[in-house]
């Protein structure tokens, strides 16, 4: 909305922007909603559990629309595309990136937690574990596989991966369709042009949809702190420093190198998706991000196609905060239970851990379920350890879905840079 000041000189008229309150914007909202959710979980632990419906009803809707989205943002920017050749490039590029980043987490990772060694002089007797609190988690995990990883990437019918959310079996539909729907030539110009303008029906849903998301990460944040209350943050106090310290390392450094080779400031993009990463804060939920980051990835000038396969393959085989947080509590576990890890076998958890964390995106909980398939697979670290981080996990799995938003915001920028399809002025404009 803006007015003009008339001038009885020959200067036109000078328009005026009227900014909105500061209390109009989302981030603003949801950081007012965070600290509600604490202080409500810290003074009523139980009144604050009982706020979880809240957290697990928006990211319900959130995810009740990421399908959609994806299926509309893939086919719309394959499907318009003369070069075919073009999305094999970025698929390759993008497996390339991934498979370099994630392997940098890992290794970040484990550097970060033996120069910490949050776990040193805890001297927990393995024998008084109780593994009975991770036996839903174990048994996923023994039910893991990469064979049936890979096969579960086709699914059932085409109905069933849009009804269960899986992310990769529609990011795969959607491919398959892009490319029917180009070899039909001129005859699927008229479907096209509808998906397209279903796309934009779909951003005006969430859109509504997010006005509730103070509401959502109010519950998700006072049911976090009251069922593993703030004590738990006092008492694995090191073990959190050394999560974060090691992530803000592999952001700033790692990712922040990335955005400047991509052409952009990395300070900057994480201003422009603030409203994301509060939301991701709230709910610990890096879902609840993805439709707005592919949204505005798009505004920032990263084509359309590329948004489409990067993201959401990002969100099942780019999980860097994801991979840093399962060598950082592999080791802490070792290290609480005094087991005594060789560089060996710590060499092997991070080759076992390049092929498994591929899959943590796969299920719910998928960090913790690999993590408990990587220990009982090296048979070192007993996989009941687990236990010693369940109810800290919350906190760190928070930071995790953080920079996996910004890992896969970045990952999309780089992909497309590298594929000249990066428009460089609107970049510019957009974050300047």
């Amino acid at each position: 909305m803006t007015k003009t000041i008339s001038s009885s000189s020959d200067l036109p008229d000078i328009p005026v922007v009227k900014r909105k309150p500061f209390y109009h914007h989302l981030y603003v909202q949801v950081i007012g909603a965070i600290l509600l959710g604490i202080l409500l979980g810290h003074l009523s632990p139980g009144l604050g559990e009982q706020m979880k419906p809240l957290g697990d009803t928006f990211i319900k809707l959130i995810k009740m629309l990421i399908a959609p989205i994806i299926f509309c943002t893939v086919v719309s920017g394959i499907a318009g595309m003369q070069n075919l050749k073009q999305i094999g490039r970025i698929g390759f590029k993008s497996l390339v990136y991934f498979e370099v980043l994630t392997t940098l987490a890992l290794i970040i990772g484990l550097i970060g937690v033996n120069l910490f060694k949050p776990g040193v002089g805890m001297h927990i007797d393995p024998a008084t574990l109780d593994g009975s609190a991770i036996a839903g988690y174990t048994k996923a995990a023994h039910d893991q596989s990469v064979v049936g990883f890979l096969t579960n990437i086709i699914p059932t019918t085409v109905f069933g991966a849009f009804s269960e959310g899986n992310i990769l079996q529609v990011l795969f539909i959607s491919v398959l369709f892009a490319f029917g729907l180009q070899l039909l030539g001129p005859l699927g110009k008229p479907l096209l042009d509808t998906i397209d303008l279903v796309a934009h029906a779909f951003f005006r849903m969430l859109k509504i949809v997010m006005y509730v998301a103070p509401l959502g990460a109010f519950g998700g944040m006072a049911f976090t702190v009251g069922k593993y209350g703030i004590g738990s943050l006092v008492s694995y106090g090191n073990l959190l420093l050394c999560y974060y310290v090691t992530g803000f390392f592999f952001v700033f450094v790692v990712l922040n190198l990335a955005a400047r080779l991509a052409g952009f400031s990395l300070w900057k993009f994480l201003k422009y998706i603030r409203e994301e990463l509060v939301l991701v804060l709230g709910t610990s939920s890096s879902e609840s991000a993805l439709p707005r980051l592919m949204g505005k990835l798009e505004k920032l000038g990263c084509e359309k196609s590329t948004v489409g396969l990067v993201v959401p393959s990002g969100y099942c085989f780019n999980l860097d905060g994801s991979c840093i947080n399962m060598t950082v509590l592999a080791i802490f576990i070792a290290q609480a239970l005094d087991i005594d890890v060789s560089l060996y076998h710590q060499v092997t958890l991070l080759l076992i851990l390049l092929l498994t964390s591929k899959g943590a995106a796969s299920v719910t909980g998928g960090a913790f379920i690999t993590l408990a398939a990587t220990l009982g697979s090296i048979d070192v670290i007993p996989a009941a350890g687990l236990v010693l981080v369940l109810g800290v996990y919350r906190f760190i799995s928070e930071g995790g879905a953080l920079i996996n938003v910004i890992g896969n915001g970045v990952a999309a920028l780089f992909v497309a840079r590298w594929e000249g399809v990066l428009d460089k002025e609107q970049l510019k404009r957009e974050l300047g």
